[in-house]
């Protein structure tokens, strides 16, 4: 059964983003969907990792036109602010320049739904005729950017094909959506595309139990949460870190800033020698300077190793290697959807997961069931305190593992029989 998938993210597009259909297609063949593959030819990607490249099957069919990126003209007023926003990586109000305000007022309300919304007309025009000519009969989209998902908007539009839309993250309640100082009219703009596409679609997949409760309230078309996961990658000679090391990978944006833990962290190096001579705080990715800031203020900055972005196999290797890893959602309410890529990596490594987020956060649902660590609510100072002491005297006494159940069905080759089987009822 041939397939069309349209994407943005695609190796060698490095981040979880391009992680979620890289895998699917490497699986999709082992049960009966010959998948091809949509992609711009010369995309403007913030983060980039070549060693993806290699997880390509050899043989499936990648189709790819040009787009137009503004990001490329937002650059030279400021490289360094047009790259930060387009990472998703947002200032608080008070610490924005002019430059940063000004791209977050254009960016907001005048590219609606995003950014690439000029890829839109160029790809319908391309992928109508070649949809016709290989007799294709379904669509996939996968957004954000959510404009790839008006590209199937219009292909359903003008011919006769199945389109399931796929949601990574939600559209109008994604954690920065309310930093791109949009306008009513422009808010209203993305509500009416949003409930357009979710009315339009033959089929809705999330990621969370949350995003699948939001869109069944806009639309009476069939939503399905298929999570993202984990696959089983060798990774030769791992050895624990000797130090107490608190890992977290990935971007630490403004909003994901637990400042009560970093003083739990900091009262703890102040309360027992032997925890201020073993800890290390180290984070991989990209992280904002409010975080650095909070970090520093809170008397971290001795203990804290910034190891900047890594290619994805490092990332495996760090999660492996750390004693325990820490989790971090923007305490918001409209955030409690969202469930990161790395929490089933996080499972699979075997190592115990601190996590901290909003109340009733999806989250803490699967750290709970997976036994795979413990959630907070960020003014928890109590709790998370006691539980790095708990972790910690376990460390020193050799015995600190992760209490893991059972996590295969989030395996990334099982979550692709589940999503081949619902293809193929649609």
């Amino acid at each position: 059964m041939k397939v069309l998938i349209i994407t943005y993210y695609w190796p060698p597009a490095g981040g979880p983003g391009v992680q979620r259909w890289l895998k699917f297609v490497k699986y999709f063949r082992d049960f009966g969907i010959e998948p091809i593959v949509y992609i711009p030819e010369n995309p403007t990607y913030p983060l980039e990792d070549s060693s993806l490249l290699s997880e390509v099957p050899d043989t499936i069919t990648i189709l790819k036109q040009p787009i137009l990126e503004p990001y490329r003209y937002a650059e030279l007023f400021s490289k360094k602010d047009a790259k930060t926003i387009s990472k998703g990586i947002i200032a608080s109000k008070n610490r924005q320049s002019l430059i940063q305000r000004l791209l977050l007022y254009i960016r907001g309300n005048f590219f609606i739904p995003d950014a690439r919304k000029f890829w839109i007309k160029p790809s319908v025009k391309y992928l109508r005729e070649y949809i016709s000519d290989h007799r294709i009969n379904t669509i996939i989209t996968t957004g954000p950017p959510h404009s790839v998902h008006l590209i199937g908007r219009e292909l359903k539009n003008q011919i006769d094909v199945k389109w399931i839309s796929d949601f990574r993250d939600p559209w109008t309640t994604i954690g920065y959506h309310d930093k791109l100082k949009l306008s009513t009219r422009s808010v209203k703009k993305h509500k009416a595309l949003e409930k357009d596409v979710l009315t339009s679609t033959d089929h809705i997949i999330v990621t969370s139990f949350t995003t699948q409760t939001e869109f069944q309230e806009i639309t009476d078309k069939p939503v399905s949460v298929i999570t993202n996961g984990y696959d089983t990658e060798a990774i030769s000679d791992v050895i624990l870190d000797v130090k107490f090391t608190i890992s977290h990978i990935g971007s630490l944006l403004s909003g994901r800033d637990p400042k009560q833990l970093w003083k739990a962290l900091y009262d703890l190096t102040q309360e027992n020698k032997e925890f201020s001579q073993l800890f290390k705080l180290q984070l991989v990715g990209a992280v904002s300077d409010d975080v650095l800031l909070s970090i520093k203020e809170a008397g971290l900055q001795e203990f804290l190793v910034l190891k900047g972005y890594v290619p994805h196999e490092e990332a495996i290797r760090i999660q492996r290697t750390s004693q325990v890893l820490l989790l971090i959602e923007i305490d918001s309410p409209i955030t409690k959807c969202i469930i990161p890529g790395k929490l089933f990596e996080y499972m699979v490594s075997e190592r115990p997961i601190i996590a901290l987020g909003p109340k009733d956060a999806d989250i803490s649902r699967l750290i709970k069931d997976t036994n795979s660590g413990v959630f907070f609510e960020y003014d928890d100072y109590n709790k998370i305190k006691n539980q790095l002491r708990i972790y910690f005297e376990s460390f020193v006494k050799g015995s600190l593992l992760s209490a893991s159940g059972e996590i295969t069905s989030y395996s990334r080759r099982n979550l692709t029989k589940k999503l081949a089987e619902l293809i193929k009822k649609v």
